[in-house]
């Protein structure tokens, strides 16, 4: 069995239409780039106590902001024999959920604390492939590239950080042989979904003094931004910056979101700007003149005088 499937993998992989497929790319890396092969015995690659310390640390509050949402998503797989993992940037699982009943299936393959799971190390897999390829990713069973990782299937969903970064990777795997398509298809969108909510929460989270206002509704992830007092764009999620065509350098020097988002309903001109400002002062003030004025920092009087210029009752 194992023969058979290195020789599948090899095949594949140095075949002229590996480029065509995303899995047998996936392969070809591991076999040659990385040097792995796919008959080789089980590995153990795990941190010390001491570097798994350390990489629990340098995730911080993106780890934090996860932990309830896999408490979430566990109780929804759990009971179907599956593990929730939560790895850092280079594969390492910083955090697990199992049923203890199913604990030692998953240590005996690997998925536990401190192991490593990139591709460099594990070949094709839900997590590691995840990490290169930077979306959503689906290993189902032999489409592992070692044979010694068939028996399981792998969902995993890469997680950006604040500044559109990779921050981590979020998994869901299981060893049950008797693992549907149509259900390894659901547990795919269930983590593809969790990651996207950490990385909602962990936008929020960072941007906590500032507005955060949606950018447009979108399937790969959150668009949103992040407004400074002024409402200048401070901030962005990867999706938004993908959408809106933002780089590093727009946030050096901020530019303001009626800008960004071009919307054509927005404000022209000095007078329609001056207009919408007084507008969502008296609708803040629920249309109390006095204190909507107080808000802008004029005169009651200078606030009906510019009402009236403006055609606003």
């Amino acid at each position: 069995m194992p023969a058979r499937h290195g020789d599948k993998v090899r095949e594949a992989a140095l075949s002229s239409g590996g480029a065509k497929s995303a899995l047998t790319a996936s392969w070809n890396r591991s076999l040659v780039m990385h040097g792995l092969d796919p008959e080789s015995p089980q590995r153990a690659n795990r941190l010390t106590e001491t570097e798994f310390k350390h990489a629990r640390e340098r995730m911080g509050r993106l780890a934090q902001i996860a932990s309830p949402v896999m408490d979430r998503l566990f109780s929804a797989v759990g009971d179907s024999g599956c593990s929730v993992v939560l790895t850092d940037t280079t594969g390492v699982i910083i955090e697990r959920r199992g049923k203890p009943g199913d604990d030692a299936s998953f240590q005996h393959w690997g998925l536990w604390n401190g192991a490593d799971w990139s591709e460099a190390r594990e070949g094709t897999n839900g997590i590691g492939t995840a990490i290169v390829e930077q979306r959503p990713v689906t290993i189902h069973r032999d489409q592992h590239f070692y044979a010694s990782n068939t028996a399981m299937s792998c969902m995993g969903a890469p997680i950006f950080d604040h500044e559109g970064e990779l921050g981590g990777v979020l998994d869901i795997s299981s060893c049950r042989a008797d693992l549907a398509d149509a259900f390894v298809a659901l547990l795919s969108d269930a983590v593809a979904d969790a990651a996207r909510r950490i990385e909602t929460e962990n936008f929020h989270s960072a941007y906590a003094q500032n507005r955060v206002v949606m950018a447009g509704a979108s399937e790969g992830g959150p668009m949103l931004l992040a407004l400074d007092a002024d409402d200048l764009v401070i901030g962005a999620t990867r999706r938004a910056r993908k959408s809106l065509g933002l780089s590093p350098e727009s946030f050096a020097d901020p530019r303001p979101a009626r800008d960004i988002l071009s919307v054509a309903s927005g404000p022209h001109d000095l007078a329609d700007a001056e207009r919408g400002e007084i507008r969502r002062a008296l609708a803040h003030a629920q249309g109390n003149a006095s204190q909507a004025a107080r808000d802008l920092g004029i005169s009651r009087a200078t606030l009906y005088r510019r009402m009236a210029m403006l055609g606003l009752r």
